[in-house]
């Protein structure tokens, strides 16, 4: 995994990670704030996934992680690093070294609610994306694309037994298929804008699990889904765990006018989640149930590695 106090971590990450108003924690005891949890609690596709469908864990993320913030405003918050006045976006800007070109992954979570909540975790690439990698593939890539390959685990480390029902041990969607996604794009980041509310189902999961936000720990792992043999085995972008947020806790921001934005990518249809609707209808009958993970549009029974 990334370490995310490492010894050798230039000074502006470690700024940037103490900045936000909710503070970086300890993963076992992180109440109100926010960690990096253990890449190996996730289960990904292994080297031979289309063969024996074995998954195995997620191991070390690829990228570092940066911040997490939780936040409100007068309405949908959105390209939120299009905004110069951004912490993050100020850090690039002003606080790193000459020559030296960071790149970050913002994956900001529209929670559906009166405030406008948004969960947004930020992580960061310190080395250059490897030629024909995945990564590479989905930086340069349509979304079309994009939205047939962004995955989120999400595990509900701690909660009550309602919610732990509702989405499952290790609940698996593939975003873009599930939700509208709106990716904007610009030479030193990423950020996708997540529509949990243009899912009936989604929405109705979320909603449950934010009347119990103060009593859960969830961890959620960001990853591109390998779809060939030659792309295997999967691995994380990065993952955060955040832990019993309250919802007084959540900072107020400010959004930039029209006219201040820069030119943004259009948003994308939502589609029907299936791992999260087997989830979901699972719990009208039984505690117990049989984990989903969307490939290639088709629902399938996992096996664990």
């Amino acid at each position: 995994m990334a370490n995310p106090d490492g010894d050798n971590e230039p000074e502006w990450i470690k700024r940037v990670k103490s900045e936000g108003a909710v503070p970086l924690l300890d993963p076992d005891n992180c109440s109100n704030g926010w960690a990096s949890p253990p890449g190996n609690s996730f289960m990904v596709r292994g080297p031979e996934y289309f063969s024996t469908k074995v998954k195995v864990p997620g191991g070390e993320f690829l990228l570092k992680p940066l911040g997490f913030d939780w936040i409100k405003g007068p309405k949908k918050i959105s390209d939120l690093l299009n905004n110069p006045k951004h912490r993050i976006r100020r850090a690039l800007q002003d606080e790193t070294p000459t020559g030296c070109k960071p790149f970050i992954w913002a994956f900001n979570l529209q929670v559906p609610s009166k405030e406008n909540f948004s969960a947004v975790a930020y992580f960061v690439g310190l080395e250059p994306v490897p030629e024909g990698s995945l990564m590479e593939q989905f930086l340069k890539g349509d979304d079309a694309f994009r939205n047939k390959r962004l995955k989120l685990i999400a595990n509900i480390v701690k909660g009550p037994w309602i919610v732990r029902t509702a989405v499952g041990e290790q609940a698996i969607c593939v975003i873009g298929r599930a939700l509208t996604c709106k990716y904007c794009i610009a030479d030193d980041f990423l950020e996708v804008d997540i529509d949990i509310g243009s899912s009936v189902i989604a929405n109705a999961i979320v909603h449950l699990a934010y009347n119990y936000i103060s009593t859960l720990t969830v961890d959620l792992a960001f990853l591109i889904e390998s779809q060939t043999e030659s792309e295997l085995p999967e691995r994380i972008l990065g993952a955060v765990r955040f832990s019993e947020l309250k919802t007084t806790s959540a900072t107020l921001v400010e959004m930039p006018s029209d006219e201040n934005k820069g030119e943004l990518l259009p948003s994308f249809p939502s589609r029907l989640w299936k791992s999260f609707g087997h989830s979901f209808s699972s719990t009208s009958s039984s505690p117990s149930h049989v984990k989903g993970d969307v490939d290639n549009g088709s629902s399938e029974e996992d096996t664990k590695g």
